[in-house]
């Protein structure tokens, strides 16, 4: 590829070279057993590293099995998940991409069905089909909507396990093949819940005022980078603001920031909302393509980290100016990823304006290379046909 846009430029972050500054983002697949990454994580994620992006991520994955969102969510609390993830990371790296974990806990969000089951708390139907409810725990016990669960307040010994498994968790990671890690600290799951005083009433050392709600996710960052390899960069996802009256706020985001950022964070993935149900989320204005990049920016500039933007980036050029005015350092793709999983191969022709087939696989490109050799002469002769058939 010639002249290179920005979004095609490298980025090295500690010891990792990223190829792009474009990421597959974490989408929930709700296809696993037992926690465990099967065929369909392979092919969904392979897939998606063959598309060209620069970082890919899994899924969320459950650092406790109580802290899963679905019974189809992935794990890794166990040897046999950490063995069963290794052909994914192992694949996407041969492809060119770095693999990405997303480690997560679903909190009071916990014990839900796969959204195509309803996408609510367990009921009678899941549980004839073999999706028991689970107990599940939050910061104080209020339920994230009526009819939802309530969640057990959890003692601070409880806040210790939970710190303890995520650590835990990313020694599997790293064990697994993954070389970036993320903590899930974004809408509404247990970190999140931890952080808005929307859903932590507590009036003890992990509640009360910002640094109180913060104490959890510092605690769990602190025990994650302790463990995780020096050389590999660790992100956290938040949710820049959660969207509630007098909820978590922008500057406490940069705020925050500034804390992740002297533990050794390196990235702030930045997202939004959660904290509420779907149903009171869903009466506020549709968001616009781009809605969540004045975040990036924001934090950004107010604590030097590099950030991720995500959310309704539809179309290279807005993606190339994301990066290019320096609002973000990368720019995340979910579902159009899944519209189109070559995205970001699309996106460099139309950029650049050359198809660079290298870039593809070989697989493909050789294949694809030829085609486009054939289409032009084909044009050219309909070209010539035209401009005969005209004297």
């Amino acid at each position: 590829m010639t002249g290179s846009p920005t979004l095609f430029t490298p980025l090295t972050i500690r010891s990792i070279t990223l190829r792009n500054r474009l990421v597959i983002s974490p989408m929930c697949q709700y296809s696993a057993s037992d926690g465990l990454a099967n065929d369909w994580h392979l092919v969904h994620l392979g897939k998606l590293a063959q598309g060209g992006a620069g970082l890919v991520f899994s899924e969320a994955i459950a650092v406790q099995c109580r802290g899963r969102i679905t019974h189809g969510d992935l794990g890794i609390w166990s040897d046999a998940q950490t063995q069963a993830l290794r052909r994914i990371t192992a694949f996407i790296s041969s492809m060119g991409s770095v693999p990405a974990i997303q480690l997560g806990h679903a909190g009071r969000k916990a014990s839900m069905q796969r959204p195509w089951h309803g996408n609510g708390p367990l009921d009678e139907t899941d549980i004839a089909r073999g999706e028991k409810p689970w107990d599940v725990i939050g910061p104080s016990a209020i339920p994230l909507a009526d009819g939802w669960l309530v969640p057990r307040e959890m003692s601070q010994a409880d806040i210790q396990k939970v710190v303890e498994d995520f650590a835990s968790a990313a020694r599997r990671a790293a064990d697994a093949g993954f070389e970036v890690a993320e903590v899930h600290a974004a809408h509404g799951y247990l970190a999140a819940s931890f952080l808005s005083p929307v859903s932590n009433h507590r009036n003890d050392a992990y509640g009360g005022d910002r640094a109180g709600r913060s104490r959890m996710l510092l605690e769990t960052v602190e025990a994650v980078r302790y463990v995780w390899p020096k050389d590999k960069p660790l992100f956290v996802r938040i949710s820049a603001v959660d969207g509630a009256p007098d909820g978590w706020s922008l500057t406490d985001t940069v705020a925050l920031a500034n804390d992740l950022k002297s533990l050794g964070v390196d990235v702030i993935d930045c997202s939004s909302g959660g904290i509420l149900g779907s149903a009171t989320a869903a009466k506020g204005p549709p968001p616009q393509p781009g809605f969540q990049v004045p975040y990036a920016q924001a934090v950004k500039d107010g604590s030097g980290l590099m950030t991720q933007a995500v959310g309704l980036v539809l179309t290279p050029a807005q993606a190339e100016t994301i990066v290019a005015e320096e609002h973000a350092d990368l720019v995340a793709i979910g579902r159009e990823a899944l519209t189109d999983p070559n995205w970001p191969l699309h996106a460099a022709v139309t950029l650049a304006g050359d198809p660079a087939w290298e870039q593809w696989p070989p697989q493909y490109g050789w294949w694809l290379s030829r085609r486009a050799r054939l289409l032009t002469a084909l044009g050219s002769a309909r070209s010539s046909n035209c401009c005969a058939d005209s004297f």
